[in-house]
């Protein structure tokens, strides 16, 4: 599931050198997938299944997780094993591609709309939020089922 770092835009300056390597460019990249999907309160009392927001491909990443790591570990950081590290937003350069709804919705001016009609710019209370990832085409390494119903705020 390895696969080439993303290549970077001419203009796009260079990664400091002990950050650059050839193998990291030719195999620095992980061909993995986020799919996430959203079912409103809704959608849920209407027996409707999620809608799929987006199908996000990690191999587009601006850093791969060899530069995440040498840059963590070279600023004195103890890295120890079981840590995790996080890589951000995971968004390709396509609409479809699109990590989060921020990004989807072109900061909430243009909102989603649901199979029911609703429209989202934000997640609202009631929703639930699925996150699904896997390696290479669905189905052949998958990491599971991440599923979360935003609750409203209890007011404490």
């Amino acid at each position: 599931f390895r696969v080439a770092s993303r290549a970077r835009a001419a203009d796009d300056p260079a990664p400091l050198d002990y950050l650059s390597a050839p193998r990291n460019e030719e195999r620095g990249g992980i061909d993995a997938h986020l799919v996430v999907s959203i079912r409103s309160d809704r959608m849920r009392n209407e027996k409707m299944e999620p809608m799929q927001l987006t199908n996000a491909p990690f191999r587009s990443m601006y850093w791969t997780m060899p530069q995440l790591v040498t840059h963590h570990a070279s600023n004195g950081c103890n890295l120890k094993t079981g840590d995790l590290i996080a890589s951000g937003t995971v968004s390709g350069p396509s609409a479809e591609e699109m990590g989060c709804l921020l990004e989807l919705t072109r900061r909430g001016a243009d909102p989603v709309t649901l199979p029911t009609g609703e429209k989202r710019a934000f997640l609202e209370d009631g929703d639930e939020v699925i996150m699904r990832g896997f390696l290479g085409t669905e189905g052949r390494v998958g990491f599971g089922e991440c599923r979360g119903v935003i609750l409203p705020a209890t007011g404490t």
